[in-house]
């Protein structure tokens, strides 16, 4: 991520932290509004161009989203006024702010976890992986699929997140998507993930002592994506952002094979 982008985006999250009264709705059109700069070229080109003044650029949100909320309207009129590296940022900033949105909405709702759960579904079923990331299939039909799997056992925030993300890949594959919405709503929450493969389950207090380890460690919240995972043989390999802490006996076994082969 650029220089311009970097400040780009943190001015358009704090726009979207100063508004008033974000909804679902907001989310849902921040989310269209990525769509459609994304979709055209022309329009894209337009928002993101440096050049062109910035009222210019804001009196193109007002006549192509009129029919959005003025919160919304708002929150993209900041967007696009600043500067950003390239169209594609842009859209990706957008976005962004679309997933921040669906947070802040239900701040309640177990989002991070209800991402990583359909995370681990997709990866264990290379049939779904490929209906919702192929090529083959339109994309409100992957949408409408998501919707249907995810209708009873996920809030509101995440089922429209996961839909929205399939119809807009951008050439993403979807356990990347997903990834990136975790952090994301997870930054929005002041919070970083730790995914931990153990090759049993953590029982409550286990995982309360880990997740205040790393919380001391990391100096913010950390909450946990448990993996169950038999290769591990014992003990934690845990995983926060490119951080890999690797406890396990496999891991031992492997360095003490590297030891002596040398």
């Amino acid at each position: 991520m650029g220089s311009a982008t970097t400040q780009a985006l943190a001015a358009s999250v704090q726009a979207l932290a100063a508004a008033s009264g974000v909804t679902l709705d907001t989310a849902r059109e921040l989310f269209a509004a990525a769509r459609a700069v994304g979709e055209s070229s022309h329009l894209s080109g337009a928002l993101a161009d440096p050049s062109a003044p910035v009222e210019a650029r804001q009196n193109v949100v007002a006549a192509v989203f009129g029919g959005f909320s003025a919160n919304t309207r708002d929150i993209l009129k900041v967007a696009v006024a600043e500067r950003w590296s390239d169209a594609d940022q842009l859209i990706d900033g957008i976005e962004e702010l679309a997933i921040r949105a669906a947070a802040i909405a239900d701040e309640n709702a177990d989002i991070e976890g209800e991402l990583f759960a359909f995370t681990r579904v997709i990866a264990a079923n290379a049939e779904l992986e490929l209906a919702l990331g192929g090529r083959l299939g339109g994309e409100d039909a992957k949408g409408a699929l998501v919707d249907r799997l995810l209708a009873s056992g996920a809030s509101a925030p995440a089922t429209l997140i996961v839909s929205s993300l399939v119809r807009q890949p951008r050439g993403r594959r979807v356990r990347q998507l997903l990834s990136r919405a975790m952090n994301i709503v997870s930054s929005q929450r002041g919070r970083v993930v730790a995914t931990v493969h153990s090759a049993k389950a953590l029982s409550a207090a286990q995982q309360t002592r880990l997740s205040d380890a790393l919380s001391r460690r990391y100096d913010g919240r950390v909450s946990l994506n448990i993996v169950i995972d038999p290769t591990v043989v014992g003990g934690l390999r845990v995983q926060i952002a490119d951080d890999v802490i690797d406890g396990s006996i496999a891991a031992r076994l492997a360095d003490l094979r590297q030891k002596l082969a040398g």
